[in-house]
């Protein structure tokens, strides 16, 4: 079976008190032991993942999350990163014992709501006592779904089965193409692959596969080329491609040897809008004008490779950028799931294509920014940016191209510098 990747799986967090049984509630799910089960609190210490095909909705990752009650100093760390669940979670699970319901969970509630998560209350453990009929009558009344189990012994699994095949977000069954709508059926995508030292070797980086998969998956097809033989590839079709997509820092490069007329972007951009929402990060992007030296920038980065050579996120943006300001700027590097509470400091947030996230958090991540009042970007686009090739670059997008030339003149009075992109 072939291996799918954190980012395209259903993300479902399981939340509730110390000790209500969430851990045996996965195991049950699951059928297997995958967290630590004991009648002692706080058990379960770190958010616990299992990815599993639960059929017919596809891959999902169960996410056993801490007791958002625990206590003392370890407890807080615990809560901090049961929170951060929160902000990846597509479905959630609020466990509550069967007769304990109170104000704890009501926050809970709250807060799922409050973040427009789909969820289920699973009231456990009904072998020692069942919810009362005036909690029953109002989540029924605020027509939230309930579940009545007792996990270690598996009663009620099958019902809390269904009703998470009940509440799995349509977005998930509906999953948006990367790029196919921008190709179509029979037509031709090429893809520019640099093969350097950041190319793992024997098989290529993930947005590059999934790209290849989308198009395949919608009757289109792609020519796949490193970027010094692109312009012979190209000569060598009897037509022009529908779309060439470019690793983004061959951009320059690419940009020079492809046809005006045919349209051009890259993996990072695809994945700002597959992932993210591409008009903010497009109008973020903006604000490269702004930065002045000595301001603090976020570069974020969703997987926790480990950088060599010439790494983009760490060595040839902040080379770019600082070129392109001409002053020093800071950097500030976050990986995988860490990101600050407090955005404040940051004049800039620059955020890689996500493609080891799933939506919602990608999503959460840039309301986060906007309520902090700091503009986001992406890799791509900023890449872009600072190459003056950015109104090139949103072509195929007619949207995010209009309110770029809406916000600002096309006529950019700072030329990029020159780079080679490689």
């Amino acid at each position: 079976m072939a291996k799918v990747f954190k980012g395209f799986r259903l993300h479902i967090g399981i939340f509730g008190r110390r000790n209500v049984g969430k851990s045996s509630l996965l195991n049950a799910i699951t059928r297997q032991q995958v967290s630590i089960v004991s009648d002692l609190p706080g058990t379960t210490t770190d958010p616990v993942e299992k990815p599993m095909e639960f059929l017919p909705l596809g891959p999902v990752l169960f996410i056993d999350t801490a007791g958002i009650d625990d206590v003392g100093a370890l407890g807080a760390l615990r809560v901090q990163k049961t929170r951060q669940v929160f902000d990846r979670t597509d479905l959630g699970v609020l466990v509550a014992e069967g007769d304990r319901w109170g104000e704890f969970e009501d926050e809970l509630l709250a807060e799922l709501r409050r973040r427009e998560i789909p969820l289920v209350v699973v009231f456990n453990k009904i072998d020692q006592g069942t919810p009362r009929a005036e909690v029953r009558a109002r989540l029924s009344a605020e027509k939230v779904p309930t579940v009545e189990t007792a996990a270690a012994s598996g009663a009620g699994i099958l019902d809390f089965r269904q009703a998470l095949l009940d509440m799995a977000p349509a977005d998930f069954i509906d999953n948006p193409a990367i790029l196919a709508d921008l190709v179509g059926p029979g037509e031709c995508a090429v893809l520019v692959v640099p093969i350097d030292k950041e190319a793992p070797r024997g098989r290529l980086i993930l947005p590059q596969v999934q790209v290849i998969r989308d198009l395949l998956d919608h009757d289109a097809y792609c020519l796949v080329v490193p970027d010094r033989d692109l312009k012979q590839a190209l000569a060598q079709l009897k037509a022009l491609p529908r779309l060439v997509v470019t690793d983004s820092q061959a951009f320059l490069k690419v940009a020079a040897d492809t046809p005006r007329e045919v349209a051009l972007t890259s993996f990072s951009i695809l994945f700002a809008r597959f992932k993210g929402d591409l008009l903010t990060q497009v109008e973020g992007t903006l604000a490269v004008d702004s930065l002045k030296a000595g301001d603090r920038v976020l570069i974020a980065e969703a997987c926790s490779h480990h950088p060599i050579g010439e790494d983009i996120g760490r060595i040839k943006i902040p080379r770019w950028l600082t070129q392109y300001v001409g002053g020093e700027l800071e950097f500030v590097t976050v990986q995988g799931h860490d990101f600050p509470e407090d955005l404040s400091p940051y004049r800039l947030v620059i955020h890689c294509g996500a493609c080891m996230h799933n939506r919602r958090e990608m999503l959460n991540r840039i309301l986060k920014c906007q309520k902090a009042g700091v503009p986001i970007s992406n890799y791509g686009l900023v890449i872009a940016f600072s190459l003056g090739i950015f109104e090139r670059a949103l072509e195929p997008f007619p949207a995010a191209l209009d309110r770029v030339r809406n916000l600002t003149s096309s006529d950019r009075s700072r030329p990029g510098p020159g780079f080679s992109g490689c």
